[in-house]
């Protein structure tokens, strides 16, 4: 990655826990100086304080870069540490579910730089997809910043709109736990056959894990990934006959889910 970009101004990051610390690690191993990084969070890691970054510091006056990574409730007394910021030309990009561009036109005033991140927990291992979107004020340049800030954990997506990230939310924002809990009933399903918990789980884990890769890797879809490992009449086919049902198998199922997330989650943005 090339980051010429933010290395001369900087880089401020406002938050930095499992999400925020995982981004930073990426951009370090990407190549980003630690010098040109400044951290505002209360409880530094010991990994964070032997990083090399600015830590406690006086940050810069005019940086290329905020990445927002609090809690949503934590956003408005975060931002007031950063009120310098928001009349120059800094641009903001937040990994903050829950805020939407109107509540940080609110916050950081309507003529702000923004661009809306949404990465899943799998970023954490380099193995993440996020989804960004930029506000009225972003230019194309913005989103190809946060596409290279974002890249280090993990495949970018660009949205058309903000609207989207609804969707997102629901399918890989909040997807990791649907798949981990296909993990535990598939497991719990295998331990009522007689497997022992331990084994139940190993098989389960690399199955979901190995399936998982294969239709990342495969340039066939996941239908004919599916018709390859189903005989006509054979147990697979038995077993999908249940899951496929239309009316209580597992797309109707998932489409609930997805739609119950969505949902929730523009109750919670009200």
């Amino acid at each position: 990655m090339s980051f010429d970009s933010i290395s001369d101004r900087g880089l401020v990051i406002l938050g930095c826990g499992r999400m925020g610390g995982a981004i930073l690690q990426g951009l370090l191993q990407g190549g980003l100086p630690a010098k040109s990084v400044w951290v505002i969070t209360p409880h530094p890691s010991d990994w964070l304080q032997a990083s090399g970054v600015h830590l406690s510091t006086d940050l810069p006056d005019n940086p290329a870069v905020v990445l927002l990574a609090v809690k949503p409730q934590m956003m408005a007394d975060a931002l007031s540490q950063l009120s310098t910021m928001r009349t120059g030309d800094t641009l903001f990009v937040t990994v903050a579910a829950g805020i939407t561009m109107e509540g940080y036109a609110r916050m950081l005033g309507d003529q702000t730089r923004l661009v809306r991140a949404m990465p899943n927990t799998p970023s954490a291992i380099g193995r993440g997809v996020t989804a960004i979107v930029g506000n009225p004020k972003a230019t194309a340049q913005d989103l190809d910043i946060a596409q290279e800030l974002m890249s280090g954990v993990g495949q970018v997506v660009r949205l058309e709109n903000e609207e989207q990230i609804n969707a997102v939310i629901g399918v890989s924002g909040s997807g990791p736990a649907y798949v981990f809990h296909l993990i535990e009933v598939m497991a719990a399903a295998g331990e009522a056959e007689g497997l022992a918990p331990d084994l139940a789980l190993q098989l389960a884990k690399a199955t979901v894990g190995g399936a998982g890769a294969l239709a990342e890797q495969s340039d066939e879809t996941p239908s004919k990934l599916r018709e390859n490992v189903t005989s006509p009449g054979g147990t697979t086919a038995a077993a999908l006959n249940v899951l496929m049902d239309p009316d209580t198998g597992m797309a109707p199922l998932m489409r609930r889910a997805v739609a119950a997330n969505i949902a929730r989650n523009r109750e919670l943005g009200k």
